[in-house]
């Protein structure tokens, strides 16, 4: 989670569908070379003769059914994306292309369909002798092998890619993955929060968006090297803007050209873009995940069903959150404050109570999960899912029609704040 800017985008970089596409068909196009080379270097009678008919119809059958697989699967993973994305949020469709067995199947059709038309191509300009034929003749059959494996296990991710389930699994594991990570550095390395001292100078945003990534090591080094202490005032995933300070800093520099060269060096810190991303920001999938379930109480779609499971699978993952009681400290000039407990509980709760107020299935599974909460971590959650269990209580109120169905409710909401 804490890594380096370089580290994060290259990171970023991997999780593109186009890399390991790309990578295939180099490794793909050195295969189908490379048999000439091999072939060379093997001692005559060492092998097999293979004709270059046998091989070349072996090929011509790859490039072609290779071409018609891999426009049929990418077809397929269009309609998934927008099934993702009509069924569920749009905000899920990252994880969804990030998905390593879509991508690994792809690279290796387009891989084998690569390797195929260098192989066509190098047969008929009869780059391969008789021993350059056979070692592209058993590669090729190693190539068939690992074309039926992807195959086969294409069929069987198809069965559940971009269904609803799937999606909203693969939201809950990101933000899982987010929230052990947080709560194991909670500050992510930086020094506990403390207030901002008068004369300290903000550093603002030169762009509007949200953060999706903060290099603490980054901001230490430049508070090091200046001599200063650095406040962090938007968290990974705030929403800034250029009248939004980023940081503040008790830096004075002494001329204003310092003072840029300083600013600059600060947000070079900031990575912000126009979308939030799950790997500092812990928030970003409970809002999906409580967009999923509001979406799916919604008077077009209706499916009670779905908010329920939601809000288990919130419970499941709010249940792993255990902040580190010393977390380690390992940029002392830069003061961060850790995440409220508030915040986390109303990203995930406020919208799924008013927007299932009026079912009652729906508000009593609400209930049950702010006091499981409230009694799994009763010093982090506690209060917090008081004030939540009273809101959607009022929520309630004001939508049920039976009386004692309020009454209920605001019973339950008011054993939560006993207890908190």
């Amino acid at each position: 989670m804490n890594m380096s800017k370089g580290r994060w985008r290259l990171s970023r970089l991997m999780r593109q569908i186009w890399v390991p596409v790309a990578l295939m068909g180099v490794l793909a196009l050195v295969t189908a070379l490379g048999a000439a080379v091999i072939g060379r270097a093997l001692p005559e009678g060492a092998v097999t003769k293979i004709g270059a008919d046998a091989v070349l119809t072996i090929l011509q059958i790859i490039a072609s059914s290779m071409l018609a697989v891999t426009t049929f699967s990418l077809s397929i993973m269009v309609s998934a994306f927008g099934s993702a994305a009509s069924g569920a949020t749009p905000r899920a469709l990252a994880l969804l292309q990030s998905d390593r067995t879509t991508q690994r199947v792809l690279a290796c059709f387009i891989g084998a369909f690569v390797y195929a038309i260098v192989g066509i191509i190098a047969l008929q300009t009869r780059i391969y002798g008789e021993a350059g034929r056979f070692v592209l003749f058993v590669v090729t059959l190693g190539v068939i092998a690992l074309v039926i494996g992807m195959l086969l296990r294409w069929v069987q991710h198809l069965t559940v890619f971009g269904l609803l389930s799937d999606t909203i699994s693969r939201v809950e594991r990101a933000a899982a993955a987010a929230i052990a990570e947080r709560a194991a550095d909670p500050r992510l390395g930086c020094a506990r929060w403390q207030q901002v001292p008068p004369g300290a100078f903000e550093v603002r945003a030169a762009r509007t968006g949200h953060v999706q990534h903060l290099d603490t090591a980054q901001l230490q080094a430049v508070a090091a090297r200046q001599g200063c202490r650095i406040w962090v005032l938007a968290e990974p995933g705030s929403f800034v803007h250029p009248a939004r300070a980023l940081l503040a800093c008790d830096a004075l520099p002494g001329d204003a050209e310092a003072r840029r060269a300083l600013e600059e060096a600060l947000r070079a810190a900031f990575t912000i873009a126009h979308a939030r991303s799950h790997d500092q920001d812990p928030r970003f999938g409970l809002i999906t995940l409580a967009e999923i379930a509001s979406r799916a109480l919604s008077p077009a779609v209706n499916d009670p069903g779905t908010a329920l499971d939601i809000l288990s699978r919130l419970a499941r993952v709010l249940g792993e959150w255990r902040p580190a009681p010393l977390p380690e400290l390992r940029h002392d000039r830069v003061f961060l404050a850790e995440l409220a407990p508030e915040a986390l509980l109303r990203d995930a709760f406020h919208a799924i109570g008013r927007d299932g107020a009026a079912m009652i299935e729906v508000a009593l599974r609400l209930q049950q999960v702010l006091a499981a909460l409230a009694a799994i971590a009763p010093r982090d959650f506690a209060p917090a899912a008081a004030v939540q269990a009273h809101r959607a209580a009022e929520f309630a109120a004001a939508a049920l029609l039976l009386e004692e169905d309020r009454a209920r409710i605001a019973a339950l909401a008011e054993r939560t704040a006993q207890g908190a």
